[in-house]
């Protein structure tokens, strides 16, 4: 794929969806669960880096740029729906190699891409906070060089790494992102409704992201758009639910002889059905 096969159309709508009210950004692991997701309806869509690598048999921090990237073009022809790229940290610690993978990632297609500002050093688990906005700024001046205007999330993984402070760690950093030129902001972790609300305040006229997952699953997208959240995402929560299906009937099977789970199964009729529509 090039930078004739990106949509306007697509980049055009994703930027709408920001601009008011509040939409769920379901995250597939591959083309399959993301043609599904198009069926139910929803408006767009997010890669998972973790559900891609589970699908892999890989960590998530076990998946090398290339394959991303064919994965991230996977998803983005499998359906017409804006598709936004988990990209983790660019691939690159330095902010010459965020610009470099940033404009690999626009040309596979896609209508946004997050860019994380998590080190993979335990020691010092976030990148030092200049260098953390200097990544922003490249990332955004990659995506200006391009010509085309793909939305820039903007992460903090402060909560993720077990910062003793993420929610003031969170702000300061995402209000100096959204100054660096990032469209959205998003710190993954936040769940009490108070703090989601400073972040919102706090970079406000600019969309948050809010992800939802197994930790957090209390909260709701009607509370979630009244806290002024304009876009939620489940992160490796759908590839998890699925895994979670497959290891319980796997698990009955080898360790009782029953193959009772598998009642709760999928029809394949229906999957063949809808995928039999798209040949």
């Amino acid at each position: 794929m090039n930078e004739n096969d990106v949509s306007p159309s697509a980049i055009a709508r994703f930027h709408a969806l920001h601009e008011s009210g509040c939409f769920v950004l379901p995250n597939p692991w591959d083309a399959g669960s993301a043609v599904y997701l198009e069926h139910l309806g929803f408006q767009a869509l997010a890669t998972t880096s973790a559900g891609f690598a589970f699908s892999r048999g890989l960590p998530d921090s076990g998946v090398s740029r290339g394959m991303m990237l064919e994965h991230i073009g996977e998803v983005v022809e499998a359906t017409p729906l804006p598709v936004n790229a988990d990209f983790q940290t660019g691939y690159a610690d330095e902010p010459e190699g965020v610009a470099t993978s940033v404009a690999l990632c626009v040309a596979m297609g896609v209508a946004g891409l997050s860019i994380e500002d998590s080190s993979g050093d335990r020691a010092v688990p976030l990148y030092d906070f200049p260098l953390a906005v200097k990544r922003i700024k490249a990332a955004r001046a990659s995506i200006d060089a391009s010509g085309i205007p793909v939305v820039l999330t903007a992460r903090c993984e402060a909560w993720l790494v077990g910062h003793p402070d993420p929610a003031k760690v969170a702000i300061d950093r995402l209000v100096a992102f959204a100054d660096a030129g990032a469209d959205c902001l998003y710190a993954p972790g936040v769940s009490l409704p108070d703090e989601i609300g400073a972040i919102v305040k706090a970079v406000a006229p600019k969309p948050v992201n809010v992800l939802v997952s197994r930790f957090n699953s209390d909260l709701t997208v009607s509370q979630l758009e009244d806290l002024g959240v304009r876009r939620i995402s489940v992160g490796s929560a759908l590839a998890c639910a699925a895994w979670s299906g497959f290891i319980k009937a796997a698990k009955s099977i080898a360790q009782s002889g029953s193959f009772k789970a598998l009642a709760d199964s999928a029809p394949g009729k229906e999957l063949n059905s809808l995928f039999q529509s798209r040949v």
